[in-house]
């Protein structure tokens, strides 16, 4: 059964937002301002799912996917709507968590942060599945809403010369013994080097380890196996790895990271947002400033570089054993101190005893930084930048701020990491009010 429907909006997912007999319908592939065409999919008893079949009134910002695999491969969920309703889309969906959640609006929405959209993902993790019946092996992303891994031959959001090696990996896999035991590559792409880290189940045979050896040879990257967890990834071929990096010129640092370390996705909108957190958060030579949740130290060495003394907090001593190395590499020991912490598990309030500060900037995870928020003192900081990679938790966390703990929410804007896709990072600037 097809309906015409009108489409109002874009919602969380990249769907278009209608109205049909009283009820909301998401509709895959429409964009706002469109009429279609479209089949019901599922019905709900508060909404139902539908995919479009026709475009009868099209919106002038709809173009043609770039990529062959669109609509099948889940990497992407909007590639047939040009870059300003993407960016549009994220910033409203910023927006109504703020008033929906929060409760709140922010002073100043800031322009978005932007950059390439093609070739952008320099972090991923490529699924691998054998199929007999295919007679080989896929590698790629799952397809959408599905366990299956895509058949597909490039991608467009993969720098070219890893997209380039998605065959041949699929022809290299496809004649290992251990072809049905390898179930991942995760790539990282570093300023210099590409490294791919082999998931396997199995003790590789000698014939594997043969032919992986040589795909390295072949394809000028840097092979890992990883026969366990992250933290048996080894370097196998060429061998010992020259370090992985990706340089802040603007702030004379270089960050080195190993392939399985978390690092930001798009290293061109990373300078870019980096660029923005520092100019928000105007750090001063002498200031204390914190980096919560610091990572690598993505933020907290451009912060030293301001002449400011800045304390670094992770949960990973992995990743904090990294950034006291890069704080060393950059010559910035003496302004960057290091310490784990994790701020999830009712350690907040030793940031207090560790204080005051006049600064803080927050990174977290997904799940926010609610603790942090909640254990702020009345007198310090007077400024905080959050950086967000999940709408919902900031919200709820500047509720706090603004409605319990004195602060503004001076401005915010998002920050468009994932190009085609409906994720949405932001960044937020909340200063405290006069006379708190």
């Amino acid at each position: 059964m097809s309906f015409e429907l009108d489409i109002e909006s874009l919602d969380s997912e990249g769907r278009g937002v209608a109205r049909r007999e009283g009820k909301v319908a998401f509709v895959e592939g429409a964009l706002t301002g469109e009429r279609v065409r479209a089949q019901l999919v599922e019905k709900r008893s508060s909404f139902d799912l539908a995919r479009t079949l026709e475009v009868l009134s099209a919106s002038p910002d709809r173009r043609s996917p770039r990529c062959a695999y669109f609509g099948t491969c889940g990497g992407c969920a909007l590639q047939h709507a040009g870059t300003r309703v993407q960016v549009a889309a994220k910033q409203r969906e910023l927006e109504d968590n703020f008033q929906r959640i929060g409760k709140l609006r922010a002073g100043m929405m800031l322009s978005a942060v932007q950059g390439e959209e093609w070739g952008y993902r320099h972090r991923a993790r490529l699924s691998v599945r054998y199929v007999a019946k295919k007679g080989g092996a896929l590698v790629g992303f799952r397809e959408r809403k599905s366990t299956y891994v895509a058949d597909m031959a490039s991608c467009e959001v993969l720098p070219p010369r890893v997209s380039r090696l998605i065959p041949q990996l699929c022809a290299m896999i496809g004649t290992l013994e251990a072809r049905a035991r390898m179930p991942q590559i995760e790539v990282a792409v570093g300023d210099a080097i590409d490294v791919l880290v082999f998931r396997h189940l199995d003790v590789l045979s000698e014939s594997d380890i043969a032919r992986l050896r040589d795909f390295a040879e072949e394809s000028g990257a840097w092979v890992w196996l990883q026969p366990g967890g992250p933290a048996t990834a080894r370097p196998f071929h060429p061998g010992e790895t020259p370090g992985l990096y990706y340089d802040l010129p603007e702030f004379a640092v270089r960050i080195e990271f190993a392939p399985t370390d978390f690092t930001q996705v798009n290293h061109g909108v990373n300078r870019m947002l980096v660029r923005r957190a520092m100019r928000l958060l105007d750090p001063q030579a002498g200031e204390r400033i914190a980096d919560l949740f610091c990572g690598l130290g993505n933020f907290t060495l451009p912060i030293a570089r301001s002449g400011a003394h800045v304390l670094g907090v992770e949960g990973s001593a992995g990743l904090i054993e990294r950034a006291r190395s890069n704080a060393a590499l950059n010559g910035l020991a003496d302004q960057a101190n290091f310490e784990v912490a994790d701020l999830f598990l009712g350690h907040a309030d030793a940031l207090v005893t560790r204080g005051p500060f006049d600064k803080l900037l927050i990174d977290p995870p997904r799940e926010g930084a609610v603790e942090v928020v909640k254990a702020l003192p009345e007198e310090w900081p007077r400024r905080i930048v959050y950086v967000s990679c999940d709408v919902a938790t900031l919200a709820r966390d500047a509720a706090v701020l603004v409605h319990t703990k004195g602060f503004t929410l001076s401005a915010a804007g998002v920050v468009n990491m994932f190009p085609h896709t409906a994720h949405v990072e932001s960044i937020a600037v909340f200063d405290r009010r006069a006379g708190q």
